[in-house]
């Protein structure tokens, strides 16, 4: 049997090569037990001492005599395996396990519920959320207002066409109505030359002479008339001209600015896309004849030369601005007028001072009636039909167009007298 001993708070293995100790019993088989093994169950200390009874939380010896831990809930517990050497006897390990079950038993009530809920999502929201029909519904959408813009550009281009063959008619007819005038005109003047000239030979009859004399002068002088010109407004359509600007500007052109034109009173931000206007001119070396010494303008690194050009600008910062397009010859530097962008011959822009709006071309300034202020502003040039559009993107409206053949190559141009303006987006 084991030697006898008095308890004690630890005991120590004899060697490493302890045998562990023994499980207790279930809590419903002891009775079972100590009947199998009353002498266990009671079994007396050496030295007269009595063993505790079962479920007074004292160690329960393993079979070499190691203590175990206090009660039945200590063996495996928290206080690590028997081979550590020791067991305490207070309630310490016993309290952490309970403190981790409860935390466990926490655990899987939310594991629980989480999977409820994602069980729910599963069988009632995800069935709920018809992709199938939502994205029917949107690509009918899609289909039906491109329809309906099919169908009124349809329209659009049967009535344009329709204009463009009457105004063809009209002229035709003007010119067929005056070649036969002035075929006939052509004969009695034949007719009156003959019998002149059978006249300078006889003087036979002065009145007559006089009277087809003046039937000659009754026939005038033919002149040029607008009326036997084709008529090029015929096809102007604010639908068409929207349509037209809008597409344009779907495919603008990524523009740079030339750092070479920037004027001292502006600066070019890091990505090379935001102008920003400064009151103090910065030290820069003005011996450069690229550059705008005096107004606060700058010019993109390209010119257009042909085809159909188009780019945007956000001016939402600023109240002063000048956007358009100008010839490399535009005046850079000095403070006269000629310098300012819209004041010489070379340069068309449309400008905002405040609450006005401008078309200025060659000093000649032409109002722009705006309800509000655009926050960004498309520029379209139709190089070869010689026209000039500034279009707003996000209220569909063109806010000035201008026309006049270009006769070189034209530069984008910019200006700015407060805050900053920037180049749009890349498309």
């Amino acid at each position: 049997g084991p030697a006898a001993h008095s308890p004690s708070p630890s005991l120590t293995l004899s060697s490493p090569g302890a045998v562990p100790p023994v499980p207790p019993p279930a809590a419903g088989s002891r009775r079972g037990r100590a009947g199998a093994e009353p002498s266990r169950e009671r079994r007396a200390r050496p030295g007269g001492a009595a063993a505790p009874a079962a479920g007074a939380g004292t160690a329960w010896p393993g079979p070499s005599g190691c203590g175990g831990a206090r009660g039945w809930a200590g063996l495996g517990g928290a206080e690590g395996p028997c081979g550590a050497g020791e067991f305490r006897r207070d309630g310490g390990s016993g309290r952490a396990a309970g403190s981790v079950r409860n935390k466990l038993v926490e655990r899987c009530e939310r594991i629980q519920l989480q999977s409820a809920a994602i069980a729910r999502h599963v069988d009632e929201v995800l069935p709920a959320k018809d992709q199938d029909s939502a994205a029917s519904a949107a690509r009918e959408l899609v289909v039906q207002r491109l329809l309906l813009v099919g169908k009124a550009c349809e329209n659009e281009e049967q009535q344009l066409l329709e204009r463009v063959h009457a105004e063809e008619e009209r002229a035709h007819q003007s010119i067929l109505t005056q070649q036969v005038h002035w075929t006939e005109a052509l004969h009695k003047l034949g007719a009156l030359r003959t019998y002149l000239v059978d006249m300078i030979t006889s003087l036979d009859d002065q009145g007559l002479e006089e009277l087809l004399a003046q039937v000659a002068e009754g026939i005038l002088e033919p002149q040029e008339s607008l009326k036997l010109n084709f008529n090029q407004s015929c096809v102007q359509s604010p639908l068409l001209h929207r349509l037209w600007a809008c597409a344009v500007l779907c495919c603008s052109q990524e523009i740079h600015i030339d750092e070479k034109t920037l004027s001292p009173h502006l600066s070019l931000s890091e990505d090379k896309r935001t102008l920003t206007f400064s009151p103090k001119k910065a030290k820069v070396d003005s011996g450069c004849p690229e550059q705008f010494d005096h107004w606060p303008n700058a010019l993109a690194t390209a010119p257009f030369h042909s085809g159909v050009c188009a780019w945007k600008v956000r001016v939402e910062q600023s109240c002063a601005y000048k956007l358009g397009v100008c010839y490399s010859s535009v005046p850079r530097k000095g403070s006269a007028n000629e310098g300012r962008l819209g004041f010489n011959a070379a340069s068309w822009v449309f400008s905002r001072y405040d609450k006005e709006f401008r078309f200025l071309h060659a000093g000649q300034p032409q109002p722009v009636e705006l309800i509000k202020a655009p926050t960004e502003i498309g520029v379209l040039l139709d190089f070869a039909g010689g026209e000039l559009l500034f279009y707003d993107p996000d209220s569909c409206a063109i806010l000035f167009s201008h026309r006049q053949p270009f006769l070189e190559p034209v530069f984008p141009v910019f200006a700015v007298a407060h805050q900053s303006i920037s180049l749009g987006p890349r498309v």
